[in-house]
This record gives structure tokens, sequence and C-alpha cells, in this order.
């Protein structure tokens, strides 16, 4: 399966909007950029797109958004948590801060993740 590269706006929005603060780092995962708290990825590029994971009400709000829909990097093989945020949401950076900002309170809440032997830090 052949994957593109996300394209420069949309990397240069992900600059502009990824949140920082405790225990965020940013750092690429499968070759895109991604957002992670303590270890658990909250958001990130794929492709054309920009993903978020968040808790399932918080889901299910996010995906009555016009044009939001479930992250699937493989046809017919959803990612359960994560969402494709709308084209227009991609529009209005006040909004899609807020919704980042409720991806990484999410991701913060979970267990932290440890690094494994011999993975690069």
């Amino acid at each position: 399966m052949d994957w593109k590269k996300s394209p420069p706006e949309l990397v240069a929005l992900w600059e502009e909007v990824a949140p920082d603060g405790p225990g965020v780092e940013r750092r690429k995962m499968f070759g895109y950029p991604a957002g992670f708290v303590n270890g658990n990825m909250f958001a990130g590029l794929f492709q054309d797109s920009l993903m978020l994971r968040l808790p399932e009400a918080d889901l299910a709000e996010f995906l009555r958004l016009d044009g939001a829909r479930p992250f699937e990097p493989m046809p017919g093989r959803p990612m359960r948590g994560y969402a494709i945020a709308p084209a227009t949401l991609l529009q209005d950076k006040p909004s899609l801060a807020r919704w980042l900002d409720r991806a990484v309170e999410a991701a913060a809440k979970l267990p932290a993740k440890t690094k494994k032997k011999g993975t690069k830090s």
C-alpha cells in the first residue's frame, strides 16, 4: 500500500496548532507528524488528513461534525477511538485547537507507556 506524504500546508497547520504542555512530545508515527502525551498518541497527520483520538462521548460528539469520519488507515480497518477532522475544522484554528486540547486531556488520563529497551528516545 502506497501512502502519500502530508501536504506542506497541513504540516504547517499541525506545527501551528499542535498543543504543548507537560508530558507532550511531537514525533513521527509511520513517517507522519504526531503528538503524544506520556507515550500515548492523541493526534497526528495521516496522508492529507488530521486525526484525533478521543474518548467515547467526545468521539460521538466529534463525529456529528459535518465531514468528520472514523479514521481508517486501511479501508475496512478503523482505529477505535480515532476520527478524521473535517476540512471545515481545519479552517477554524480556534475550534481545532479546542478539540486537540480535549484529545490531550483524554490521553493524559491514560496509563503512561514505558519505553521499551532498545528503542530510541
